[in-house]
């Protein structure tokens, strides 16, 4: 059944935006909340008035006094210096978007960052609202604080927020974007046909987004506690550097989904549209790795990270026959592209010396490879690890190493066209 009215409201105007600046107070939640100015929601100032469908005025950077942005916000390589919050749980950057039911992304003309698209209703008494806030000169916070859904229901609600935090210090124009998710009890309205809620961003181009896994599926109910791409169940992360989607470059490469209880094993999902194309994953760390394809096109080259001991790694193949790995002699040199003679559905590295110690941070072991053709690839790349007891004594790699292997949920990418 179609809802018999929909109507649109207008009632920010961007330049009556005006918030305190300080720092950001996180509470025990997920959510930014607390700081000085930020009115009594706690959250800053109320975005729009209690609507179905309804959207903000643009929402233009310049207009907080101290915030940062000076740029705008590049994204996908258009800047923009203004944005809509509309009442459904996203942004928009070209115009508003009254849409209540969810459609998968890309899709075209309409660059959006959703943390949670469905209908939001904040009509009734007991519904919550849609508030917009500066925590701190870097960061620009939007919360639908137990906000309803559609028609006027109130019971259960979902709190969430969408972060833009500016990144200028490493480009014009570069920002992060968070989605924290503090309790999610609904996930569609009754006008959408049991369609539940999309989480992700889209370019607009048809070429470049992200959707949060479980999204339009009955999982993103969980979304506030399964698992995400920084180890807090309930938040996540993405990088938007120059423009361009995580995997593009090794600076900023496709991270998968972090699982606390099995910190080793890394499952990626991604789309090629040029098997020429380098796509840049990142797990944490090893002294060696297993790259393994679950399904899809087979692994053409490898371009291993530099700056690791001799700079050499050894390379394993698979025997069918034994079902085990042998050693090809080959040696790969780091920061050297290196083509398989014939394509692979999985290799391995090793010569990592354990001395290293690699933390887990995002840039620990980032290896670029390319494919012998396009479509959705899904593989694993699976530490080779050494539990050391005593790092005053060292054991050799291939006395000590432990194969973990778990599945992760998965991560949805779509890489850009080049």
């Amino acid at each position: 059944m179609k809802k018999s009215s929909r109507f649109s409201l207008s009632l920010l105007a961007s330049a009556a935006l005006a918030f305190s600046i300080s720092s950001t107070t996180a509470n025990a939640s997920v959510l930014l909340s607390g700081w000085e100015g930020s009115t009594e929601s706690g959250f800053g100032n109320l975005a729009m008035n209690g609507n179905d469908d309804g959207s903000s005025g643009a929402i233009v950077f310049d207009a907080f006094e101290s915030l940062a942005f000076d740029s705008g916000v590049n994204f996908f390589g258009t800047s923009y210096d203004r944005f809509f919050i509309n009442n459904n749980g996203n942004i928009t950057f070209n115009g508003t978007v009254s849409s209540f039911t969810p459609r998968p992304f890309p899709i075209s003309n309409q660059p959006m960052i959703a943390p949670f698209w469905g209908d939001v209703d904040t009509r009734c008494a007991e519904c919550g609202d849609v508030f917009i806030g500066s925590p701190n000169e870097n960061t620009l916070v939007v919360t639908w604080n137990d906000v309803g859904y559609y028609s006027q229901n109130s019971n259960p609600t979902n709190t969430f927020q969408l972060v833009l935090i500016d990144r200028e210090d490493t480009g014009a124009g570069n920002f992060d974007v968070e989605f924290r998710y503090e309790d999610i009890g609904w996930t569609s309205g009754s006008a959408s046909d049991g369609v539940p809620a999309q989480a992700g961003y889209d370019a607009g181009d048809g070429e470049n987004f992200f959707t949060v896994p479980g999204s339009q599926t009955a999982a993103i109910a969980d979304i506030d506690e399964s698992n995400s791409n920084t180890g807090t169940p309930g938040i996540w992360k993405f990088a938007i550097r120059d423009g361009v989607l995580p995997g593009d470059t090794p600076e900023n490469p496709i991270l998968p989904i972090v699982n606390p209880e099995t910190p080793t094993d890394y499952e990626f999902e991604f789309s090629i549209d040029d098997p020429d194309e380098l796509v840049f994953i990142d797990p944490d760390v090893a002294v060696g790795y297993d790259y393994i394809v679950n399904s899809g096109p087979n692994i053409a080259s490898v371009l291993l990270p530099e700056g690791y001991d001799d700079n050499m790694f050894d390379l394993f193949l698979w025997d069918n026959v034994l079902m085990d790995w042998f050693d090809t002699g080959t040696d790969i040199t780091g920061g050297e592209e290196y083509d398989f003679n014939t394509p692979v559905d999985r290799f391995r590295i090793m010569g990592i010396d354990v001395s290293n110690m690699l933390e887990p941070t995002p840039d620990a072991f980032v290896t670029g490879l390319t494919f012998d053709g396009s479509g959705v690839v899904n593989m694993n790349q699976n530490a080779v690890t050494v539990f050391v007891p005593d790092p005053v004594s060292v054991p050799t790699p291939n006395t000590l190493f432990l194969m973990l292997s778990a599945m992760f949920a998965t991560l949805v990418i779509r890489k850009r066209k080049q």
